[in-house]
C-alpha cells in the first residue's frame, strides 16, 4: 500500500510520546518537523534524513512559535498535521498549590498550545485541509488526587478541542483529541515537579501524599508503550474517517468508561430535579 505522504509537525520531541512519534512517523515514510526547547535532543531524529526538519520551539515564547511554523511551512511547503504534544504534570493538592508552578503548566499545557493552533490554522485554511492532533490525557475526562492542576490544563485542552472541532470542520480541517493512560514516557519523573515538602499539609497524605508517592513509584514500569500509542495515532489519521478522541492503552479505556458510566448514572438520577430549574407554563 501507497503511504500518503504528509509533514507533521510535533512539538515536545526530546522525549516521551514526541520522540516516538517523530521515530514512526518517519519509519511510516512521512516527513516530519521536529521541535523541541534544546534543538540537540532531537538531532538523532534527523541526521542523514532530508525528511526530517529539527527546529527549537518553547511553546511558552509566542515570537518564536509563529518564527518556527513561518520556518516548517517554508522547508516543506505546509503542515498538513500539527501535534501538539508539549506538556508537563505537576503533583500538589489544590490547596498546596504554588502560584508559578500553576502558572506555568497552564501556560505550557493550554496556552502554548493555543498559541501553536493558531500559528498553522492559517496555513491549514488556505490549503482547505489538516489536522490537529491534541494531547489531553485520562486526566482530561477524570481527575485524580494530587494533578488537580494537571487535570484542570487537560479538561480546557478537552473543551478547546472540541469547540475547535466544530469551528474547522466546514473548511476541510478535522481534530483529534489523544487521552493515554499510564505510559513509559518519564511523565510522573523528570517531566513533572510537586509541591515543596514545606508546602505539604498532613490532612493530605492520605490522599494527595499517597497518590504523588504512587505516581513517582511506578515510573518506569507503566504498561503503556510510547511507540505502540504512536502507531495507533499514525493508523487513526489514515481512516477515512478518523475518530474524533483517542484512548490509549487498557487503563485508559478502563477508567474512562467507569467514569462516563457513572456520570450519566448521576445525571439520570438527577433528571427530575435537573428539569425543575426550568420555568414551567404552570408557574407563568
Amino acid at each position: 500500500m501507497t503511504v500518503q505522504q504528509k509533514v507533521w509537525f510535533i512539538t515536545g520531541c526530546s522525549t516521551g510520546f514526541g520522540h516516538a512519534l517523530a521515530q514512526e512517523v518517519l519509519a511510516a515514510g512521512h516527513k516530519a518537523v521536529v521541535t523541541a526547547r534544546d534543538v540537540a535532543q532531537v538531532q538523532d531524529l534527523v541526521e542523514g534524513n532530508g525528511q526530517a526538519l529539527a527546529l527549537p520551539l518553547d511553546v511558552t515564547d509566542g515570537a518564536q512559535v509563529r518564527e518556527t511554523v513561518e520556518a516548517a511551512e517554508k522547508h516543506f511547503g505546509g503542515i498538513d498535521v500539527l501535534v501538539n504534544n508539549a506538556g508537563i504534570g505537576y503533583f500538589a493538592a489544590v490547596e498546596e498549590s504554588a502560584d508559578d508552578e500553576i502558572r506555568r503548566i497552564f501556560d505550557i499545557n493550554v496556552f502554548g498550545l493555543s498559541d501553536v493552533i493558531r500559528a498553522v490554522l492559517p496555513g491549514m485554511r488556505d490549503r482547505r485541509s489538516g489536522t490537529v492532533v491534541n494531547f489531553s490525557s485520562i486526566g482530561g475526562l477524570r481527575a485524580f488526587p494530587a494533578v488537580g492542576y494537571y487535570a484542570a490544563t487537560k479538561f480546557a485542552v478537552e473543551g478547546l478541542t472540541d469547540a475547535l472541532r466544530q469551528e474547522v470542520a466546514p473548511l476541510g480541517i478535522t481534530t483529534l483529541l489523544v487521552e493515554p493512560g499510564p505510559f513509559r514516557t518519564d511523565w510522573a519523573g523528570r517531566s513533572a515537579n510537586e509541591t515543596l515538602p514545606e508546602r505539604e499539609i498532613a490532612d493530605y497524605a492520605d490522599t494527595v501524599g499517597a497518590q504523588r508517592a504512587a505516581f513517582r513509584a511506578d515510573t518506569g514500569k507503566e504498561p503503556g508503550d510510547p511507540h505502540a500509542a504512536a502507531r495507533a495515532i499514525i493508523t487513526a489519521l489514515a481512516a477515512d474517517t478518523h475518530p474524533q478522541r483517542l484512548l490509549l492503552g487498557a487503563p485508559a479505556y478502563g477508567m474512562a468508561i467507569e467514569q462516563l458510566e457513572s456520570m450519566l448514572a448521576e445525571i439520570r438520577a438527577n433528571e427530575a430535579l435537573t428539569k425543575s430549574a426550568d420555568f414551567h407554563a404552570s408557574a407563568a
